[in-house]
């Protein structure tokens, strides 16, 4: 059976016992475990909340971006630097955490665009640079698993082509792919031509909704989805990614503007579904 997660960040970007009330009600309704939003200076928070979770028998995954200031595919090499040493300190404290998969955009900087399509020398250097943190993640066996994001907030990465692409041109053990219902609803043709085309590089995958409410209540076609994830047998995890204003500072940072669904609602009833479509698609 595949495990599913659930992604506090419907409640907050943040890392503090404030998440400890929500990561133990996401134990009694059934999830195997939890992914964190890493961002939070706090260092000390990452071992507190990493070993409140495993003391409740539950797993990690983790997520991060990267800002324009350090972004692996700025034409300045310092800048490329920087990103290097942001995402190894990602990669310790998502270590802190008890995590084994960080996955994320953090190809590129989120919502940073230039005035042109992705360039190769773009994938070049990302790839380099993602290459030297999967050296790094390997010793914390860590594997990293990059995210395709829709047009409007990335433009190296859209689909399973391009990110095949990146992934590939790393060339590491530990940098892989992940999928996202959400942004594959908007980017790809098919769901099972993309399934397929990337499952050799497949190691997360995020179930969201077209409008990142409560999965099964909007118009994503999670059949498609879960019978293509069946057809490749995918192990991996199923984590819900939904989000919400609780934390205005993120929600702004997002473009997240109004409530979709309310976060309990989206835990209770996204764990129901994805239970019932696995079961429907023997997945």
């Amino acid at each position: 059976m595949n495990k599913i997660g659930f992604n506090v960040l419907a409640w907050s970007a943040g890392m503090s016992d404030e998440l400890f009330p929500i990561i133990d009600r996401l134990k009694q309704i059934g999830y195997d475990g939890v992914e964190f939003f890493v961002g939070s200076p706090d260092e000390a928070a990452y071992k507190q909340v990493g070993n409140f979770t495993r003391d409740l028998g539950l797993g990690v995954t983790t997520v991060t971006v990267v800002s324009p200031d350090q972004n692996p595919i700025s034409e300045s090499a310092a800048v490329r630097a920087k990103s290097l040493d942001r995402i190894k300190w990602v990669i310790d404290r998502s270590y802190d955490l008890n995590s084994q998969i960080l996955c994320g955009p953090f190809h590129s900087a989120h919502a940073h665009f230039a005035a042109h399509p992705a360039l190769d020398e773009e994938y070049a250097w990302s790839a380099e640079v993602l290459h030297a943190a999967g050296e790094y993640a390997a010793q914390a066996n860590i594997v990293l698993a990059l995210e395709a994001l829709n047009r409007f907030e990335c433009y190296l990465c859209n689909t399973m082509s391009q990110l095949s692409r990146l992934v590939t041109l790393a060339d590491h053990s530990h940098v892989r792919a992940m999928f996202d219902t959400h942004h594959a609803n908007i980017e790809e043709k098919k769901y099972d031509a993309a399934l397929h085309l990337i499952a050799p590089l497949l190691s997360h995958v995020h179930i969201s909704e077209n409008d990142r409410g409560t999965p099964g209540d909007g118009h994503v076609p999670f059949d498609d989805a879960f019978a293509g994830l069946a057809s490749i047998n995918y192990k991996g995890w199923l984590t819900i990614e939904a989000f919400s204003r609780n934390d205005p500072d993120f929600a702004n940072a997002i473009g997240v503007w109004r409530e979709y669904n309310e976060p309990w609602h989206i835990a209770e009833q996204g764990y129901t579904f994805i239970k019932e479509m696995g079961a429907k698609h023997g997945l």
